[in-house]
């Protein structure tokens, strides 16, 4: 099969590998029908996380089952299923609490920009549809699949209330997608941070109230001026790096509440400040698994179309520049197609 494996920095190829099979009674193999490029694969992509050894990539999603192995119970050949990036049981402690990407038994799934993939934990972490999705459907799926899931997640993280202000930290693909979970939950003021005209459009169209270009000290200051000089109920930071971490806390009404989405690079958070803030603080890799089933309702019933996100399809050969336009910010998410 086609994979596309990560050499070093910016070097992405697309290769013949073995095809994936059954190894535990657990697993399940899927055939896969799209995949992306994550913001998060542009970490390993340039270099910050460094990559030891040449190893296929991704972690995003859909397809049809090809096989399950004999304790497979949930899911069979022939449906379409969505996933999550981390496998889990569903069973365990931490699963039944809400948080299946702690599973105790969880793996990560990668390799996921590829023609096949096999996904451990089949039950606990695939969700068939009940029809066969609709070439548009099956896109916004595979935005549930890791984005709009994590989007959601930071909404739910920093505790979005209908009626509250929310404001977004990040324009990419998971900061839209939070500006869409922050409408789902009933946000009346929306405050998109973006200083990129095309995303300020998709925002709104998305939710967005307001749109704040300024980053920084003077974003913060834009938002309390939005917001009777106290900031925001909620803030969502979907970016991960020291200062879109502090804009986000610093742009927090006390009382209020940060939801951190973005993978932390680099971030330190000052204790004493954070306690003087009184500001809730709610991160983690999102458990996506969680919200499938709702997500993939609301998208099956045309209630939301979060593959929006998506402003470049590309043939799964051409992975390489999928991850150039993403780098070079020429693109929001690429979809690649086996």
């Amino acid at each position: 099969m086609r994979a596309a494996v990560l050499y070093g920095p910016h070097d992405v190829r697309v290769e013949s590998l073995d095809a994936p099979q059954i190894i535990k009674p657990t697993d399940a193999v899927i055939k896969t029908f799209a995949t992306c490029v994550c913001g998060s694969d542009l970490w390993d992509y340039r270099g910050i996380n460094p990559a030891k050894d040449p190893a296929p990539i991704g972690h995003e999603y859909v397809g049809i089952v090809e096989e399950v192995g004999d304790q497979v119970t949930t899911v069979r050949p022939g449906q379409f299923v969505v996933g999550s990036f981390f496998a889990s049981d569903g069973t365990c402690l931490n699963c039944r609490n809400g948080y299946p990407s702690n599973c105790l038994h969880r793996e990560f799934v990668g390799g996921c920009q590829a023609e096949y993939i096999r996904v451990p934990l089949a039950d606990g972490t695939l969700v068939a549809t009940a029809d066969l999705p609709t070439e548009d459907q099956a896109t916004d799926l595979l935005a549930c699949s890791d984005v709009m899931g994590t989007g959601w997640w930071a909404a739910i993280a920093a505790g979005v209330q209908p009626g509250d202000t929310v404001a977004v930290v990040g324009d990419g693909a998971v900061g839209l997608s939070a500006v869409l979970a922050a409408r789902e939950l009933g946000a009346e003021r929306i405050i998109a941070m973006s200083r990129h005209e095309s995303r300020q459009k998709l925002a709104t169209e998305f939710g967005a109230t307001d749109v704040v270009t300024e980053r920084g000290d003077n974003g913060v200051a834009h938002i309390k001026d939005l917001t009777h000089g106290i900031g925001a109920d909620r803030v969502l930071e979907c970016v991960g790096t020291e200062q879109s971490t502090q804009q986000a806390l610093n742009s927090t009404r006390p009382g209020g509440g940060v939801g951190i989405a973005g993978v932390p690079h680099g971030v330190q958070i000052d204790g004493t400040a954070l306690f003087y803030s009184h500001v809730a603080v709610q991160g983690g890799p999102a458990p996506v698994r969680r919200f499938l089933p709702d997500l993939i309702d609301r998208v099956m019933t045309g209630r939301i179309n979060p593959g929006r996100v998506f402003d470049l399809t590309l043939p799964l050969d051409q992975a390489a520049e999928g991850y150039k336009a993403m780098d070079e910010r020429r693109a929001i998410k690429a979809l690649l197609r086996p």
